[in-house]
């Protein structure tokens, strides 16, 4: 039976608090793509994801010419990965960064919440992906060799994709 659509995004919200640091990918002017490790600060009910960033960073120009993101988290001892296409937009609420704001973001932003180039980046998912192969490396390894041996395709583990 194929989860519902309910269950695959609590599986991918799951897997992204567990992991948290991702490769967020803009599109720079000329259309280039551009990653940088981000920390996820939360992630919403609904699957809206929040950062922390500098109001003058290049990812901020970068949303600003376009602000469709991909997000790559990657847990390789795990064997769980996870992939989200997304539409971010930058926000100078201070209301929703005093709500987000945690003491380690203080290497950011030394002046802490009165720190003039605080801002916040939303991402609203417009679809996602997950890889989950729960096993530990020495299974992985054993399956992989059965389905070498007997011929038979290696199952990953559990995968899902789901449109937001």
């Amino acid at each position: 039976m194929q989860p519902s659509q309910n269950d695959q995004l609590e599986k991918i919200k799951d897997l992204i608090n567990d992991v948290r640091i991702n490769m967020f990918i803009t599109k720079d002017e000329n259309g280039r793509l551009t990653g940088r490790p981000m920390g996820t600060i939360k992630v919403e009910e609904d699957g809206t994801l929040w950062f922390f960033t500098n109001e003058f960073s290049s990812k901020t120009d970068d949303i600003s010419h376009n602000n469709e993101v991909f997000l790559s988290y990657s847990s390789p001892s795990k064997n769980s990965y996870v992939c989200i296409d997304g539409i971010a937009r930058l926000s100078d609420d201070r209301e929703k960064i005093k709500e987000l704001w945690n003491p380690t973001m203080k290497a950011w932003f030394p002046e802490g919440l009165d720190d003039p180039k605080i801002q916040l980046i939303e991402v609203t998912p417009v679809s996602g992906e997950y890889w989950d192969g729960t096993s530990s490396k020495i299974v992985l390894a054993f399956n992989m060799l059965k389905a070498a041996v007997t011929g038979k395709e290696y199952s990953e583990g559990e995968h899902g994709k789901v449109n937001l």
